[in-house]
């Protein structure tokens, strides 16, 4: 059973259609109490990092994401969801994020050559680091899979735990492992990505 947190600032309804397609049950939850306790846990987003943040603060939600992550659970933060897993956003102002991996969120402005189109939107090729050969979720992806964008800011500082990059002028995060190995991200949409994106929500579901 995947839960997915709904606290008002996701697509749910494809990535409900996604894990079903797969054939794995989900539940939309926004209780923190159920948070806590759950198996498996998905953290979508689209929107500022600023509003989204305070919304799982305010929720509780925040906390309760902390928690789980804290006993093993694996967590998967899904594009603004995958932002939110680190230590700030410079999105508009400065804020707070769950501090689960090291970093923070700047604009892609700062790193692309000019000229490029903002936001990074479209399909792109993923590269595998290292890491992310040995990540879970990655067992059914390879270099060069092609999986789907849309963002104006990128995870920096957190060379460590960057599982996948893209290139968009100057390579970008596209995905992350925590130390502990069961809090992963991808800027990227896997529920938008097509097969190779299936084979990420499967190998997520199976773990």
């Amino acid at each position: 059973m995947v839960t997915i947190i709904d606290y008002g600032v996701g697509n749910l309804f494809s990535l409900v259609s996604s894990f079903a397609y797969i054939g794995e049950e989900t539940k939309i939850e926004s209780d923190p109490d159920a948070v806590r306790r759950a198996e498996k846990l998905v953290l979508p987003g689209v929107g500022a990092f600023g509003d989204a943040a305070e919304k799982l603060r305010a929720t509780g939600l925040g906390e309760a994401v902390t928690e789980a992550a804290g006993r093993g659970a694996p967590l998967l933060g899904i594009c603004l969801g995958m932002q939110l897993l680190f230590e700030k956003s410079y999105e508009y102002g400065e804020h707070r994020g769950l501090g689960l991996i090291k970093g923070e969120i700047r604009p892609i402005a700062d790193v692309i050559p000019e000229g490029y189109l903002i936001p990074h939107m479209g399909w792109n090729d993923l590269v595998l680091t290292g890491l992310g050969e040995r990540c879970p979720i990655f067992k059914n992806t390879k270099t060069g899979d092609h999986v789907y964008f849309v963002h104006s800011f990128y995870a920096a500082g957190c060379e460590s735990n960057v599982a996948a990059t893209a290139e968009y002028g100057a390579p970008l995060t596209a995905a992350v492992m925590s130390d502990g190995e069961n809090v992963f991200g991808t800027q990227f949409h896997p529920e938008k990505s097509g097969d190779v994106g299936l084979g990420m929500l499967r190998a997520f579901a199976e773990l």
